[in-house]
């Protein structure tokens, strides 16, 4: 019979094991931290056939905060996935006056200890204050008897949380009984692997606030490195979303396998904050580049110096004639009076051409050629005080005599910066990227920038300006993104191609880019129009944005499916009521775009 009796046992404990590795498992498989800890209490409850439990969290500087709650007899479910809040205060470790630990309630007890505490019944203990537990009783008609207190560890064996269960139950009878001796060890083995599945999920959970928080981070960066960009990379996640929302809502045959998982969600996310992360190596004075002489600095100041040198220089001939009797008083002053006014009108129009504009005429490229054949006279080295690199640039140009007659434009050998040979872009370069890539790096020609034909922009520079497609991708590329995050450089690469093959950097064609990919270039289209934070441009309202944008997709340079989309869900209408200004949204009748 005794031998029976320990079979039995051994029976027990063998399953008992059995079920704890099971419920290891399955804690380390969840993911969703709610979820996690709603588990721990209640695999813990179902081990010990606990009427009610409570799992506590330690927060910093707060206590014990309540996470779940549950007593099954009272219908008792409070957090968790419930969706009912816990509104009781954390529990206190230390006094706020005195500092002193608490040791008075068992909770805190265990978490100060890191000692699990079993407890026949409360209303017997006499090491710890059961006052708040029996005021709850005669409020409920409860009868709270026997506690099994625990702490959870991680793995550096700090205290993390407390697990507290209430009246464990006979599974036969019913009948209220002590948490007994051999099921306590049993209950320790699970909280540790709960707290090491506890632990893990919040340092990942940790480590994904800080990759959001540093993404983030960067994209404001971006965003603050130039007025130009304003919250451009903050906009452009919230309409790429939205889009994807509806994509993935929509009846449509075109999108009815079209649906994201959390993870695919995340990895959206993280492209779309990442998608103009290439612009951090683009020159400020590049993307600010507001007239065509400017650099650094706007270079026209040089050049009214030197109108005024030319103008000193007509006015000292003037008095060197007048001075050595050379001529008829009114007619060299008349002759003084037209050089001047020449030269004052010569330089407005050189202002006016170093504006920029939507059209540069041939003849106003013929007069800017004509103005950089007058000359004035240079008496200073202009080889002095001069950077190593612009030395370089130099090297091989005749430096001439220290006083010589220079244009009022030019175009030097110094004002040419060449191409390294590392940026050199092969057909066959490992990122796929088809390219026009400029002779030289940058031409800072005078006469070059001021015949620009339109904006402010060479050739050069304006490569220069794509080229964060370039980096961003190259950038996102080199990131080792786990599994889940792996389209991340796919999606944020892709937001200035076309449907046909025209765009950049590589030339793709709408059978090469996923929709997530084709959903980013809408959304960063639609955030430039209509975007109220741009110096140099006033932003367009909702009717002129989508009139734009109806003739992208008639050139196929967006997604003409998901531009329908766009309209017919009201996307557009949505983004505009959170972002745009009030007088920017005006009607739009879709049905005219569809």
């Amino acid at each position: 019979m005794a031998a029976k009796r320990r079979k039995s046992a051994k029976g027990k404990g063998a399953d008992a094991y059995l079920r704890l590795i099971e419920i290891g498992i399955a804690l380390s498989a969840e993911r969703e931290n709610d979820r996690l800890m709603e588990r721990i209490l209640l695999e813990a409850k179902d081990l010990c056939n606990a009427d009610g439990g409570t799992l506590y969290l330690v927060a910093e500087d707060e206590g014990l905060k309540f996470e779940i709650m549950r007593t099954d007899s009272l219908k008792i479910a409070l957090g968790g996935t419930t969706g009912k809040e816990i509104t009781f205060p954390p529990v206190r470790l230390y006094d706020p006056e005195t500092g002193e630990p608490n040791h008075k309630n068992v909770a805190t007890h265990v978490a100060l200890s890191g000692e699990s505490i079993n407890i026949p019944d409360a209303y017997k203990a006499k090491d710890f204050d059961f006052s708040g537990t029996k005021k709850f009783d005669e409020g409920t008609g409860y009868r709270s008897r026997s506690f099994l207190t625990v702490p959870l560890k991680n793995h550096e064996g700090d205290v993390i949380g407390v697990l507290q269960l209430l009246n464990a139950q006979d599974r036969d009878t019913g009948e209220v009984i002590s948490f007994g001796e051999d099921i306590q060890p049993l209950v320790e083995a699970l909280t540790s692997q709960a707290a090491v599945a506890l632990d893990n999920q919040h340092l990942i959970d940790a480590q994904k606030q800080l990759l959001d928080a540093f993404i983030e981070l960067i994209a404001s960066a971006i965003d603050a490195k130039s007025p130009y960009t304003g919250g451009h990379c903050q906009r452009v996640p919230e309409l790429t979303k939205m889009l994807a929302r509806a994509a993935c809502d929509s009846d449509s045959p075109l999108y009815g396998d079209f649906d994201l998982t959390e993870d695919q969600w995340y990895e959206l996310h993280i492209a779309a904050w990442l998608h103009d992360c290439g612009k951090v190596t683009t020159p400020e004075y590049v993307v600010d580049k507001a007239t065509k002489l400017e650099t650094i600095y706007n270079r026209i100041h040089e050049i009214r110096t030197r109108f005024e040198v030319a103008k000193r220089d007509v006015e000292i001939d003037y008095l060197k004639a007048m001075l050595d009797g050379k001529g008829d008083a009114k007619k060299l002053k008349k002759k003084r009076d037209k050089s001047l006014a020449r030269l004052d009108d010569d330089f407005a129009f050189v202002a006016e051409c170093n504006i920029g504009g939507e059209f540069m005429a041939p003849e106003k490229v013929e007069r800017i050629k004509e103005i950089a054949g007058r000359t004035w006279t240079r008496t200073l080295d202009d080889s002095l005080g001069i950077s190593q690199d612009e030395a370089k640039r130099r090297v091989g140009a005749s430096d001439g005599p220290v006083a010589a007659l220079e244009s009022l434009l030019a175009d030097k050998a110094e004002h040419v910066i060449h191409r390294d040979p590392g940026d050199a872009m092969t057909d066959d370069n490992p990122f796929g990227f088809r390219l026009d890539v400029p002779e030289h790096k940058y031409n800072l020609g005078e006469i070059y920038n001021l015949c620009i034909p339109r904006g402010t922009l060479t050739p050069e520079e304006r490569f220069k300006i794509n080229d964060h497609m370039v980096q961003t991708i190259v950038m996102l590329e080199q990131l080792p993104f786990p599994k889940h995050l792996r389209r991340v450089p796919e999606y944020a690469g892709g937001h200035h191609e076309t449907m046909i093959g025209t765009g950049y950097p590589r030339k793709l064609t709408q059978e090469d880019m996923s929709i997530p990919a084709r959903i980013m270039a809408i959304a960063d289209i639609f955030e430039a129009l209509t975007a109220a934070d741009r110096p140099y441009k006033a932003p367009k309202t909702l009717g002129e944005s989508i009139r734009i944008m109806s003739f992208m997709k008639k050139d196929q340079h967006i997604d003409s499916d998901l531009f329908r989309l766009f309209l017919e869900s009201g996307v557009f209408k949505e983004y505009a009521d959170r972002f745009l200004k009030p007088e920017q949204i005006d009607e739009v009748n879709v049905s005219e775009y569809l």
